[in-house]
């Protein structure tokens, strides 16, 4: 069965799938490691305990999971930062799943988490060159800001902030 025919539920991560969260997030640092402020072996030296608290919603970021025939395909994460801004962080979908339409489901249900948690806008850094990342969050309304700064461990990389705000 292929994923465009099965269905694809995007949920919050709790603790109990913190060995799932840890494999996808894994995956997904290996796979793309500058698109993320973490780094693979921070990452993979994290204890059982610490995993567990990033899959609940003790702690910031918190995640959301795509799930396909029960494995993640893909994964978000929304924050709050010292500026009180939501914030879309750890955006990533499997590369044998991308273009269809995960992205976009993780992208709008972090949206509507935002409305419901009572903001009206939603901030990210993306490197302007990623444009698949790019496309995707002007699909959903994002817009480009005059802001930009390096990405964590990774002073090479700039990112520029985007933002969306609800009823645009």
């Amino acid at each position: 069965m292929s994923i465009e025919s099965s269905p694809v539920l995007v949920r919050a991560a709790t603790e109990e799938d913190w060995q799932t969260l840890k494999a996808i997030l894994l995956a997904a640092l290996l796979d793309s490691p500058a698109a993320f402020g973490l780094n693979y072996a921070t990452a993979a030296a994290y204890s059982e305990q610490q995993w567990r608290d990033c899959a609940s919603e003790r702690t910031q970021p918190q995640y959301l999971l795509a799930i396909e025939q029960g494995r993640a395909v893909g994964l978000i994460g929304d924050a709050i930062n010292r500026s009180h801004e939501y914030n879309l962080i750890a955006m990533w979908v499997a590369p044998n799943c991308r273009g269809m339409g995960i992205g976009d489901r993780l992208v709008a249900a972090i949206q509507a988490r935002a409305i419901g948690r009572g903001h009206r806008r939603v901030v990210l850094k993306v490197s302007p060159d990623n444009t698949n990342a790019v496309g995707l969050y002007r699909r959903h309304g994002f817009v480009f800001l005059p802001e930009w700064e390096a990405l964590s461990g990774q002073p090479a990389i700039t990112l520029q902030k985007m933002e969306w705000k609800n009823g645009r």
